[in-house]
């Protein structure tokens, strides 16, 4: 894996990757950013979202659960001081679909958190308190 990141001005980056896919990245306004980009800790934040969605997906589809639809809303807690690092994430699932087993649903996250989203894992061995909840609707 590899990225690359362009210092554009002030406190705008754009990062690229070997498949050609771009991210553009901005500092706060009070350092002078231009809300130009996603800050750096967000996309962390992106980052963890989409590797767990992606494992609880493929899990729950693995053991035939009816998922239709899948939201993720992430909110974390920074330190107050210098480096402001994550101490506390919490992970809220909303899963749409049919006959959802509960059960099933809290393992596939269980799965995710603690076997195969690296993301999650990394933080977690960091130090940082990572707590999930999750509610399903039935499809319409």
């Amino acid at each position: 894996m590899q990225v690359k990141v362009d210092w554009q001005d002030n406190v705008h980056f754009v990062a690229n990757n070997k498949s050609g896919h771009t991210v553009a990245m901005d500092g706060p306004p009070e350092q002078g950013g231009q809300d130009r980009g996603s800050r750096p800790m967000e996309l962390m934040l992106m980052g963890l979202g989409g590797c767990t969605a992606f494992d609880v997906v493929d899990i729950l589809r693995k053991g035939r659960q009816q998922v239709e639809g899948l939201s993720i809303s992430i909110h974390a807690e920074r330190a107050d001081t210098v480096p402001a690092v994550f101490e506390a994430i919490d992970i809220h699932f909303h899963i749409t679909g049919n006959a959802l087993d509960p059960a099933r649903v809290q393992r596939a996250i269980e799965l995710s958190a603690q076997k195969y989203c690296s993301a999650s894992i990394m933080l977690d061995k960091a130090g940082v308190v990572i707590s999930h909840s999750f509610e399903l609707q039935e499809s319409a």
